[in-house]
């Protein structure tokens, strides 16, 4: 049975697909590729030149300038992969706070997107990966062979959130998480461009009761049941 060239895992915040995006990529032996990594470098990029994130002019040439690497993880320190920025290793600073604060006010930018859109199409085009994000079976590969959405209610979101935190030595408190989850899938749903929604022909899984063995079963389940 051929596999699906390009496999798009959208959903919310904390919904667990990068986890499993990355779970697939290794059983399949495809390329693992968080998009979301991309709008978070970028924050992180337009943090460290202490730009005003709301202007969306100063950040997109941010996003036009920066030298950013989506690449195989080059440390064994727990990464999924490994991110640089303009060559620093900014793989746990995208994961820092005020990133997670301020990520969605720059991934609602157009220019930003329409900026990161090439380079994730030109990921994709490349085939063998698995793609994890917002807007995959939507927008940046609407022709990915297999396109799932997953979701789970922000409660369970916040405490995986908490939970990968705490694995990367950080301490953040539930309720504060909580609120951010929220208030990301707020902007996420109700952006104007590529707002967070499943694909007409995506298939939905809700993972809220779901282990990661068992939603990888789920989707193998699939993979498998796409020829029959």
């Amino acid at each position: 049975m051929p596999l699906p060239r390009v496999v798009a895992i959208d959903g919310p915040a904390g919904s667990g697909k990068s986890v499993v995006a990355q779970a697939l990529a290794r059983r399949l032996g495809y390329f693992y590729y968080d998009t979301g990594a991309l709008y978070r470098a970028v924050t992180f990029a337009a943090l460290r030149a202490g730009l005003d994130l709301r202007d969306e002019a100063a950040v997109t040439r941010v996003a036009e300038g920066a030298r950013l690497e989506l690449a195989e993880p080059t440390a064994t320190d727990g990464r999924q992969y490994t991110v640089l920025v303009d060559g620093i290793d900014a793989t746990w600073e995208i994961f820092r706070p005020e990133v997670e604060a301020n990520v969605s006010i720059v991934s609602a930018h157009p220019g930003v997107r329409q900026v990161l859109l090439r380079r994730q199409r030109e990921a994709a085009e490349r085939g063998s990966v698995v793609m994890a994000g917002r807007d995959i079976g939507t927008v940046v590969y609407p022709e990915a062979d297999l396109k799932l959405y997953l979701e789970a209610t922000p409660e369970v979101r916040a405490e995986r959130r908490v939970r990968q935190k705490q694995v990367q030595g950080v301490d953040v408190d539930y309720e504060e998480v909580l609120a951010q989850i929220q208030q990301r899938d707020r902007l996420d749903q109700s952006r104007a461009v590529a707002p967070l929604r499943a694909a007409s022909d995506a298939i939905v899984i809700e993972t809220s009761h779901l282990s990661l063995d068992e939603e990888l079963q789920v989707i193998e389940g699939i993979i498998e049941g796409m020829d029959s």
